[in-house]
């Protein structure tokens, strides 16, 4: 049998994910609307980490996210741990802690999307929130996701929601609330990694969705003080997306 017939063979053999009609219209949904060209929101994270002695400890961050499609994105934070700023002008991604003291930069492609793969996955660093912002959100969301249905309709912040549950395995669990209309913003996501000592988890609490700014180049730009100190970019965005280690 010829490598070509093999891999149709397997491809064919591939279950084919089990997720339900109203979990993936309300997914495709958010989709279309995460990708206009500009936007920006709010959100509130709390993040498990594992202390030096393996106790579970949790740490907060309040971010807010402006994307303009295709090549520009600002994450401009505060949390338990400091201000912290990720700053992408359609060719360099630059990491800001303590308030332009310290940075970090690299060269990275000229897209949102590549940009992230180089930040995210190059570095290793585990950043839930950044299927919400590349080309194609909903694929991005549901990539790997193997079961997913809708439990129900849930209030949250006075907004009238539908909670969705999928699975991806080896072991994450994801809970979306995307609001009940034709948009479907998120408006909660939970992420729990049960494969993990402690099963700890991460939670986003979305709000102040805005699809009408036009954020100018400028806001997309860095300029160290002066005496500010150049950093490792690996260690700089595990400190500025919250992911203590």
């Amino acid at each position: 049998m010829s490598g070509a017939s093999t891999t149709v063979t397997l491809a064919a053999n591939v279950p084919k994910p089990a997720i339900s009609e109203n979990a993936s219209s309300a997914i495709a949904r958010m989709g279309a609307t995460l990708g206009s060209k500009e936007f920006s929101f709010q959100v509130r994270t709390i993040r498990v980490y594992a202390s030096n002695n393996g106790e579970l400890l949790h740490i907060g961050h309040t971010f807010k996210v402006t994307v303009r499609r295709p090549d520009r994105l600002l994450v401009d934070g505060t949390g338990d741990d400091g201000p912290r700023k990720l700053i992408y002008d359609g060719k360099t991604a630059v990491v800001v802690l303590d308030n332009g003291k310290k940075y970090a930069s690299v060269p990275v492609p000229e897209t949102i999307e590549g940009m992230m793969h180089v930040v995210v996955g190059h570095f290793g660093v585990d950043f839930p929130l950044a299927d919400f912002i590349t080309d194609a959100p909903d694929k991005a969301f549901l990539t790997g996701v193997t079961v997913g249905r809708d439990v129900g309709p849930a209030t949250v912040d006075g907004v009238l929601c539908r909670h969705l549950v999928f699975s991806q395995p080896p072991g994450i669990e994801l809970e979306l609330w995307l609001e009940a209309n034709d948009q479907s913003l998120p408006r909660r996501l939970i992420v729990t990694y049960r494969s993990r000592p402690g099963e700890p988890n991460f939670v986003a609490e979305f709000s102040d969705w805005t699809f009408t700014a036009h954020p100018p180049d400028a806001e997309f730009r860095f300029e160290p003080p002066e005496g500010a100190e150049r950093l490792q970019l690996g260690a700089a965005l595990k400190q500025s997306m919250g992911a203590r280690q």
